[in-house]
């Protein structure tokens, strides 16, 4: 085995591997839209009871928790790169801002296919991480606090009210005309059209969405600050041993889920029937469903980890692992397979689909990868698009 090959930690790759499971799950449910749909969609797809209950388990379990899950192995994979830098003398700041570009090049040519793309979000964000490399980890806590607790959120709110930073429209209507038109779009335009709709507006509509009062830009980094930390402490390195670590996550989290549902649920039944996002209790609000996310994401890193100790289970989750090795490619690779079924440019089975149907077939594409990825990997150490990362990030060609 090679010396880099030994460098790996397989729970971190197979943690990898099972948030990337979930997003696959959530984005073929919602059918790669990446934006409002008309209510027709939703309909469509909701129709039976059992559509209704993919819908539930997916909104309780999966959305929000799972990319937040990718975003804290994003911030614990550049601590690794980081760290092993510094071991060996070389200082990787530089390199690591090279990496991010070559990120947002590969996120850009992925929007093009899906305006939900996270790629081109990591790469403008991982920028931020770099100062936080050498801070203590009191300030690398503190601050991850203060974004989980809706500081991004409560300043874009006290500077613009409900104004919208980079496009004026109301994120929650979805009879607006051009939700309508992105809509059509999608279901009958050509391929072409899709990437000309996708590659300017899309990233202006996820930018309002990121950066303003929703926030998921603030609560993305602020996971990536907790993968620092956790990196930081060697914890996947001996999590074996360290269990009190775990006990501590898993109390503690139980404990904000519970005090966030309050806060949430207070929120929203004070407004009344008709939710407006113009006003401090709604941003409230709003962060108590962020900390939901957070609490239920660090439970299942804590449940993760204390099943992974265990023989027979580490036996089947492991088998992600290779599955999240190749999470870039997967990644891309799912979208595509996904657009190209339901888009207009594909077969155009958008909204025609049950929730219950999209489940199952998010299921089989996620065993099909996973059964590719291994193939893969035993033929060759990386998978295609981190081949590509990895020899443009050092000019080199990697075998």
């Amino acid at each position: 085995m090679s010396k880099t090959a030994t460098e790996r930690i397989e729970i971190i790759d197979a943690l990898r591997g099972f948030a990337l499971a979930g997003i696959l799950i959530c984005h073929m449910v919602e059918q790669y839209i990446g934006a409002l749909a008309p209510p027709s969609f939703y309909e469509a797809t909701s129709s039976g009871i059992a559509d209704q209950v993919v819908n539930a388990f997916i909104g309780i379990f999966l959305r929000g928790k799972f990319i937040a899950l990718f975003s804290f192995l994003f911030g614990l994979s550049f601590f690794i790169q980081m760290d092993r830098g510094a071991q060996k003398g070389v200082a990787f700041g530089g390199r690591f801002l090279w990496r991010l570009l070559l990120l947002l090049l590969i996120g850009y040519v992925h929007s093009l296919f899906y305006r939900g793309d996270i790629l081109t979000i990591y790469a403008m964000l991982g920028i931020f991480l770099i100062p936080f490399y050498k801070m203590e980890n009191k300030w690398v806590l503190g601050f991850s606090a203060l974004l989980f607790l809706g500081l991004g959120r409560y300043v874009i709110f006290y500077l613009t009210g409900d104004d919208h930073l980079f496009l004026d429209v109301d994120p929650t209507d979805q009879e607006a005309p051009r939700v309508l038109e992105y809509y059509n779009t999608l279901k009958n335009g050509s391929l072409w059209e899709v990437f000309a709709t996708n590659a300017w507006d899309g990233h202006l509509d996820k930018m309002n969405y990121q950066y303003g009062i929703f926030g998921r830009g603030y609560f993305t980094f602020a996971f990536f600050l907790v993968g620092l930390y956790l990196g930081r402490s060697g914890f996947f390195k001996r999590f074996k041993e360290d269990k009190k670590l775990t006990q501590k996550i898993l109390l503690w989290s139980s404990i904000l889920l519970v005090v966030s549902i309050g806060i949430t649920a207070g929120a929203f039944i004070s407004l009344g029937p008709e939710v407006k996002m113009d006003n401090w209790v709604a941003m409230v609000g709003l962060t108590g469903m962020d900390l939901v996310n957070t609490a239920m994401t660090l439970i299942y890193i804590a449940l993760f980890v204390m099943l992974y100790r265990k023989t027979k289970p580490e036996k089947w989750l492991a088998k992600l692992a290779p599955y999240g090795r190749m999470a870039l490619t997967n990644y891309v690779m799912q979208s595509i397979v996904g657009t190209a079924l339901l888009f207009g440019w594909g077969l155009g089975y958008l909204g025609e689909i049950p929730n219950r149907y999209t489940f199952l077939i998010a299921i089989v594409v996620i065993l099909l990868q996973v059964w590719t990825s291994k193939l893969w990997l035993h033929y060759f150490y990386y998978g295609p698009l981190e081949w590509l990362w990895r020899s443009l990030t050092f000019s080199r060609f990697f075998q």
